[in-house]
């Protein structure tokens, strides 16, 4: 597939995605506030039975918005350190009481980390951007770098708190791994953890799928799908979305 077509499959989807979010009330609110609500993911996710989310990498709100409207009771608690977004997402949630927000990164320790800000900035990473990221997602350059906050999921939320069945949803652009240790003390309170992960380095020192797999694993979880696998423009799989289930 040449460049130009692997643009227009692109823009399709955006325009297929559009046709839809505007059907919805909920989403035309998203909408209002420039927040397209994450849709590609109701396949894995809209058959289960959900009380909590966590959501790490929440970016201006879209897959938060996505979950309001799939698990209506559930209680919500957010993760975004980059400044605009996160104002973004608390403008779009002003009114819901079950959604609260923390501006923080997740990881193993408490402090200060340097974010490397992309062009795009639901691309942006507490790693490096590497060619492989721009080359097959263009316009994802790095524009800058910032000091961000960053600590353990226990510093933010209890036990207590992830009530019910819950959803551990991680999208954070290379650091998938380091999120899941800073979980670890509460990763036994989830049933499904949701989370992006890349077959190739597309930030630099990246832990690949397999190996975040093995972690998962070990934690006695099984994968229970794959979805919205992406292609490069020779059709190789770089990233998709997993979907597994705590066997305990």
């Amino acid at each position: 597939m040449n460049a130009s077509a692997f643009s227009a499959r692109d823009a399709f989807r955006k325009l297929a995605k559009a046709s839809i979010l505007v059907r919805n009330m909920q989403f035309r609110h998203g909408l209002r506030h420039g927040v397209a609500a994450a849709i590609e993911h109701r396949h894995a996710l809209s058959r289960l039975d959900i009380h909590a989310v966590i959501d790490i990498g929440a970016n201006i709100g879209q897959f938060s918005l996505l979950c309001r409207a799939l698990y209506p009771s559930a209680r919500i608690y957010a993760f975004e350190p980059q400044l605009k977004a996160a104002q973004c997402f608390t403008e779009l949630f002003r009114r819901d009481a079950a959604v609260t927000l923390f501006r923080s990164a997740i990881g193993m320790k408490t402090g200060q980390i340097k974010m490397h800000v992309s062009r795009r900035n639901d691309s942006s990473s507490l790693l490096p951007i590497s060619k492989a990221m721009t080359d097959v997602f263009p316009g994802t350059d790095e524009v800058g770098v910032v000091d961000v906050p960053i600590g353990p999921l226990t510093a933010f939320v209890s036990a207590e708190q992830i009530a019910g069945t819950a959803l551990l949803k991680i999208d954070v652009q290379g650091t998938e791994l380091e999120v899941l240790k800073g979980c670890d003390p509460l990763l036994h309170r989830f049933r499904y953890v949701y989370v992006e992960l890349s077959f190739i380095e597309l930030y630099t020192g990246q832990a690949l799928c397999s190996e975040v797999i093995r972690f998962l694993d070990q934690k006695k979880f099984d994968i229970l799908g794959v979805y919205n696998i992406r292609e490069d423009e020779r059709g190789r799989a770089v990233q998709a979305d997993f979907l597994f289930r705590s066997v305990v």
